[in-house]
């Protein structure tokens, strides 16, 4: 028997958790084996994301007699505390959906799925979908959609400007910027406020400028270095010529409040399609490939399902795993959430849909938070440095410098 609850029905605090995962593990008292797991509401309809996984469940244990599959649907907001406190009583479930930042801070916790994933669907990941989520040469998770933050422009915003042509680098869009300011529309965004990640906001231009946030064994950071210096010094000159929105700059105002809702913003790459559509009109989005600095990349994330340590029967759980993110069964979840998929075999998902075809077609350069330890806490040291050089308070050097000093006992 299923014992299934929807997001109405989970109230998410730290200690009903616990006893929400009271049985995850665990078979049933025939012996049959039986597998739990906590998903997030990645399909945004209540009732289509629970039908989802009752229709794919209820498939699996038809051909796999014996098998239980029980699935918790949680809030995102204070997930990783509901999910520490459920791994440190020993009740987690035995499957959780994580992004690779969080495959990173639960390592030690999490089961690799290399010897549970067939080695055909394992080829078929897409190569960068595959660094996102390996660890130590270790598979922490069989991902289940992707996505990517392409540069997106207003087309009305470039013909009241006069402008014909869209960027394709930096130096294209600081060129364009002084067009757009006699127009009244700002050239870009960038919301500094702390609470926003970095990996939507600054690490696409680090990375784009050939940079990274941290050294390749992840020892120390590496932010501070020329690439870093480069891209904030970009994004200052265009904080102190008045080419960005300057309120986002230390507010976060609802997006309806913003210059994005009213037209008045040429470019974007922290915002997608779904956000402006009621404002701009479908018609006035127009997908470019990521900015190019040294190369063009933007920020994506991937969703995969991982199996923690304590999985009572990792066999079970491993193979419905497997079932869960095969071609097939990725096609159908990533349709239905307007994901991306990570794999090859699946093909274009949306050739009919010419923004999300565009977007597709950046897949490939997409690139997700950075897979070390201490991550989370290095951008909140990192963050408040950028805002400050974006006020003017501080020299790109000395904000990245003083940044960098910060993190460093954060990796111990």
């Amino acid at each position: 028997m299923q014992h299934r609850k929807t997001l109405a029905a989970v109230a998410v605090a730290a200690t009903s958790a616990i006893a929400l995962a009271g049985c995850a593990g665990g078979s049933t008292d025939g012996g049959d084996a039986k597998v739990t797991m906590w998903i997030y509401p990645v399909i945004a309809d209540e009732a289509a994301h629970s039908s989802y996984w009752d229709g794919l469940i209820a498939s699996y244990e038809k051909a796999n007699p014996g098998v239980e599959v029980d699935y918790e649907i949680y809030p995102w907001a204070n997930r990783d505390e509901s999910l520490q406190t459920a791994i440190a009583a020993g009740k987690g479930p035995d499957l959780v959906y994580l992004i690779p930042d969080q495959l990173s801070s639960y390592a030690s916790s999490i089961e690799p799925m290399d010897a549970y994933l067939p080695a055909e669907q394992a080829d078929d990941i897409l190569p960068n979908v595959r660094d996102s989520i390996t660890i130590d040469g270790s598979l922490m998770g069989t991902p289940l959609l992707t996505s990517a933050n392409a540069l997106m422009c207003d087309r009305s915003a470039f013909e009241k400007a006069g402008i014909t042509d869209y960027p394709k680098t930096w130096d294209d869009l600081m060129e364009m910027a002084p067009t757009f300011k006699q127009n009244d529309i700002y050239t870009t965004q960038y919301f500094g406020s702390p609470e926003v990640t970095l990996n939507m906001t600054f690490y696409p231009l680090l990375w784009q400028a050939g940079g990274s946030v941290f050294s390749d064994d992840g020892s120390e950071v590496a932010f501070d270095g020329p690439e870093g210096v480069a891209a904030l010094t970009y994004l200052t000159e265009l904080a102190q010529n008045d080419y960005l929105e300057p309120d986002l700059i230390s507010t976060m105002p609802a997006l309806e409040q913003t210059a994005l809702a009213t037209g008045q913003v040429a470019c974007t790459w922290q915002s997608g399609p779904a956000d402006v559509a009621s404002y701009w009109g479908e018609d006035n989005i127009e997908i470019l490939p990521p900015l190019t600095d040294e190369e063009s990349v933007s920020y994506g994330t991937v969703g995969s399902l991982a199996m923690l340590k304590g999985a009572q029967d990792k066999e079970a759980a491993g193979a419905f795993a497997a079932y869960a993110t095969d071609a097939d069964n990725v096609k159908a979840f990533d349709l239905a959430s307007n994901y991306f998929s990570p794999l090859a075999s699946t093909g274009e998902l949306y050739a009919d849909d010419p923004i999300q075809s565009a977007i597709e077609d950046v897949i490939p350069t997409s690139r997700v938070g950075e897979l070390y330890p201490g991550a989370r806490e290095v951008m909140g040291v990192l963050a408040p440095e950028i805002q400050a050089a974006l006020l003017g308070t501080k020299t790109p050097e000395q904000a990245l410098k003083d940044a960098a000093a910060a993190a460093e006992p954060l990796l111990g």
